[in-house]
């Protein structure tokens, strides 16, 4: 699989002096370019780097030589999937400023990007100016509010539409189903009617499953220790885990971490979770390799003067493009194969999760690694 992130053409175009030397940035104020702390780069529209300034090195960690030439994907972002295009990529064709808030992981941060086009002189290419700077917690804690809520009303959305076709379906199943009752002598339609039913009652599961990313718990609930949950998942799929070479590294809080919740709920969620981790680092190591392993911890961390307990997974396998970070608990949206996923495990995870007064969130680097975080509130027993 193809790591990193390409310029758009097979061969980037690049002027000799952009190479070479530091007069590029002189359409843009070659001593303003490079005196501001925040990381900047000038690339073309085809995303294309031209020039950076020091900043930019040190947040990236890279050369001059390494970053020049490059895609900003590769940079900024850390690559992305070949099948998978950059929106940011795809915006510099545009020329039109924007601000937007994300997480910048080939920078090592959350940012504030901004784009500015840079006004060309005649006979000369457009080019884009990308700067960057770092959020503070607080602005990093409004851009999650605002991604969180946004998922909520997704969900309201998706259990709106299951249940306008909810009736519809079960009629369906049942029609078919007193048809298949009365043709024992057509074996072609009796054939056709089971095939109805089938695909029927697939599509009536898919719909309770997306109902259940945001309708409100039902079931009883009461002192759950994370810790459990977790050592009663990991017993039910170490064998699984185990004939795929796949380690599994815990890290328990002590002595427990006590929340109020729904056992069998948390247990689907960190079920859905480990089962994740194991695809991503089947596709990466086909055989067993020391940097395949599930590494979950649980910690006790202060909020805003409050306990809460946060358990995470994090896997060593293909990692998750910046482009599709944002997307990945929207109904129905999957980065594995249509064969391979419904897009529906992460959605429901979030809505269980939700249904706590948790967080889940996602953090991750292509090709180092996935953090899966879920945050609970302490019990106040």
């Amino acid at each position: 699989m193809k790591t990193d992130c390409p310029p758009f053409s097979d061969k980037p175009s690049i002027t000799p002096m952009a190479k070479t030397s530091r007069s590029v940035p002189a359409r843009v104020g070659m001593e303003l370019f490079h005196s501001l702390q925040d990381p900047v780069l000038l690339a073309t529209t085809e995303g294309v780097i031209l020039d950076v300034n020091s900043a930019l090195l040190e947040a990236a960690r890279k050369g001059y030589d390494d970053v020049v030439g490059s895609g900003v994907c590769q940079i900024i972002h850390g690559g992305r999937w070949p099948h998978i295009e950059c929106p940011l990529e795809e915006f510099l064709k545009t020329f039109t400023g924007r601000t937007e808030d994300t997480r910048l992981p080939g920078l090592g941060g959350n940012y504030s990007l901004s784009v500015v086009p840079v006004e060309p002189k005649e006979n000369e290419e457009q080019l884009v100016l990308l700067i960057a700077r770092l959020l503070t917690k607080e602005e990093i804690r409004k851009v999650d509010s605002i991604r969180t809520a946004q998922l909520a009303a997704i969900g309201e959305l998706a259990a709106g539409v299951a249940h306008e076709v909810n009736n519809p379906i079960n009629g369906i199943i049942n029609f078919a189903q007193i048809l298949l009752d009365d043709c024992d002598d057509d074996p072609f339609k009796k054939s056709l009617l089971e095939k109805i039913v089938n695909e029927g009652e697939r599509i009536a599961t898919i719909i309770y499953n997306l109902l259940s990313f945001a309708r409100e718990n039902e079931d009883a609930r009461g002192l759950v220790d994370l810790n459990e949950v977790v050592r009663d998942c990991i017993s039910l799929v170490e064998h699984q885990l185990k004939c795929d070479g796949i380690e599994v590294i815990t890290k328990y809080h002590d002595p427990s971490c006590l929340i109020l919740g729904n056992f069998s709920q948390l247990q689907q969620v960190v079920l859905n979770l480990i089962s994740n981790s194991r695809y991503a680092l089947n596709e990466r190591y086909r055989e067993p390799v020391k940097e395949k392993r599930i590494v979950v911890t649980s910690e006790a961390i202060d909020v805003e003067g409050h306990e809460v307990f946060r358990l995470t997974v994090r896997d060593f396998g293909t990692g998750i493009p910046q482009s599709i970070l944002d997307k990945m608990f929207e109904p129905f949206f999957t980065s594995k194969p249509a064969t391979q996923g419904s897009g529906l495990g992460l959605s429901i995870s979030y809505g269980i999760i939700s249904n706590h007064n948790g967080i889940l969130r996602v953090d991750s680097i292509l090709n180092k690694y996935t953090d899966m975080i879920i945050e609970i509130p302490a019990s106040e027993d």
